[in-house]
Formats: structure tokens, sequence, C-alpha cells
């Protein structure tokens, strides 16, 4: 009696990509999220490739995972690919110290954060 596999969580024609321990607050990376949700693949590529923000280029690495991921796994078409969902998580909080006037110390956190990228074909109707 084996283990039945667990279904997949997304439909069938989608894919998905999951970035962790990204070295930045989830805060200031949802705001690049933000911008690519609900666009075209190649217009979400060029958004990410002439941000000012540092982040949006491990957010254009995680988007080209799930590009690739959707080609090769799913055998779906790349022209037809649309950012559905973008999200962010929170992940591990680095503490630190840092020496104050008289003795003191305060606490210094640095965040860490995930994102998931997932990408869905769009049919002949859409």
């Amino acid at each position: 009696m084996a283990k039945q596999a667990k279904p997949r969580r997304l439909g069938g024609a989608e894919a998905m990509a999951k970035v962790t321990a990204i070295r930045i607050s989830p805060r200031k990376l949802n705001l690049v999220a933000q911008s690519i949700r609900g666009l075209k693949v190649q217009r979400a590529l060029n958004e990410l490739e002439f941000s000012h923000k540092r982040i949006a280029r491990d957010v254009r690495k995680a988007l080209y995972s799930a590009i690739s991921n959707a080609e090769n796994n799913h055998n779906l078409d790349i022209d037809n690919l649309v950012v559905s969902e973008a999200f962010v998580g929170k992940n591990l909080v680095m503490k630190r110290f840092a020496a104050r006037a008289r003795g003191r110390a305060s606490r210094i956190q640095k965040p860490f954060s995930e994102i998931t990228i997932v990408v869905r074909e769009m049919g002949e109707a859409a």
C-alpha cells in the first residue's frame, strides 16, 4: 500500500516558480510584484528590465524560471502566458545589535522574504 501522490495545486495551464530567502523586506518586494501582476509575460519582463528597483533583477530571474517551467514541464506556449499571480511572503529575520550611547544596544532587524510567481496560459477566447 503505497502512499498516494499529492494532487497538483495548480490548474492544467499553469506553472509556478518560488524563490525563498530573498534579502529584502516583503514590503519593498511587494511593490515590484505589484507592478507585474496581470501583465503578459513579455510586458512584465520589459517592466522588470527597466525598473529602478534593485530587487527587480531577482524577480526577473524568478519570472524566467516560471516561464521555463511552463515551457518544459507543462508544454505551454510562452507567447500566450500571463502573470496570473505574484505574491510575497515573509521569511526569517536576522537579528543584529548596534551600539548606542551610554553602553546600551539597540536591535536591528534584517528581514528576508519570498516570492511566488504563477503564470497561466491564456486561451484563444481571452
